[in-house]
């Protein structure tokens, strides 16, 4: 039996018989215990699939799939997500104050949709101490071989007025450890956050984070919700386009949570299959109206979903809910069918 059929049948199986931040904690304690030790890492090179390579924005990626923010909240797993063959990894969201996050249970399965509702709320460390993991990892020579984006959000506790200073202090201690930076301003977790995707507030948002990354020049991308208006649409790439940032991700989860009937009263956002036609359409009204490179996120769950994200003008994926429930397997099905 395969090491992905193993996990099929036999991992998978025991992880959903856990509570989904309890099963969260344990995978991603593993790969952290994983990280430390090079047989380890070898023996998860079995779950890697071909390299496929291709350049965005300036930085050469091994393939098109990386794994998306939120999994890996505070870097600490980044040696495993090379390993097993991502071509890039995104940790955080980051705020520049550690926070608990939301009270519990804040994560919701719903397996027949293939889909999860969070409510998580950027649980994190904070910015200074993820900084401090980031530079002990580098000084330890095992920084892992893949490009590394650092996504970063408001403190629930700083004012919204007071926003933009709040990113700056997590740019400034993060962005030396950053292929890219990510400004999150589309989780629907966080009270007031969403408002930052208006077009005045983007665009002093973005240009003063430009203004502080002229020294180091690195590509900065912004991750807009898919709960937007067309008319919305338009005005945030307006403003990207005009403050010079270097791409966008679409999308975060949805607060439309139709598709799933029994989770209707359920507060948070919802990622998963639901979120596949939604995120596709974004991709498709953002390539249609910029130049902009995409990432493209949401109900990503196997080689076709994938491959409908690059049709509609993708150029690179992120995985996160497919991941929880296909398993190791699925990176190696998306590219290997690309």
């Amino acid at each position: 039996m395969s090491a992905t059929e193993t996990c099929a049948h036999f991992v998978r199986p025991a992880l959903f018989s856990l509570p989904p931040e309890t099963a969260h904690h344990l995978v991603l304690g593993s790969l952290r215990a994983a990280s430390r030790f090079p047989f380890a890492l070898r023996a998860l090179h079995s779950f890697r699939p071909r390299a496929k390579p291709r350049t965005i924005f300036g930085i050469n990626f091994p393939n098109p799939v990386g794994l998306a923010a939120g999994f890996d909240k505070n870097g600490v797993a980044l040696p495993a997500w090379a390993a097993l063959g991502f071509g890039f990894a995104e940790i955080g969201t980051v705020t520049a104050k550690a926070q608990p996050g939301n009270p519990k249970p804040r994560i919701f399965r719903y397996p027949q949709q293939e889909a999860l509702i969070n409510r998580l709320g950027f649980n994190n460390d904070g910015a200074e101490v993820v900084a401090a993991r980031l530079r002990w990892l580098r000084q330890s020579g095992r920084w892992p071989a893949i490009p590394i984006g650092i996504n970063i959000g408001k403190s629930k506790v700083t004012p919204i007025d007071e926003a933009t200073d709040d990113y700056l202090f997590s740019f400034r201690l993060l962005g030396e450890f950053a292929d890219y930076i990510v400004l999150n301003v589309s989780s629907p977790n966080t009270p007031d956050l969403r408002s930052l995707q208006g077009p005045e507030a983007l665009a002093r948002l973005t240009r003063a984070v430009q203004k502080e990354n002229q020294a180091s020049s690195k590509p900065i991308l912004v991750k807009i919700a898919p709960d937007l208006l067309l008319s919305d649409l338009e005005q945030i790439i307006a403003a990207c386009e005009e403050s010079g940032i270097a791409g966008i991700i679409a999308t975060n989860t949805t607060l439309d949570h139709t598709a799933i009937p029994a989770a209707r009263d359920q507060n948070g956002g919802l990622s998963g299959r639901p979120l596949r036609e939604k995120s596709t359409e974004f991709v498709r009204a953002i390539t249609a109206r910029s130049r902009l490179p995409v990432i493209a996120s949401g109900g990503i769950s196997d080689a076709a979903s994938a491959q409908e994200k690059l049709e509609a003008g993708a150029q690179l994926l992120q995985v996160y809910t497919g991941y929880v429930y296909r398993g190791p397997g699925l990176l190696r099905e998306i590219v290997e069918n690309l």
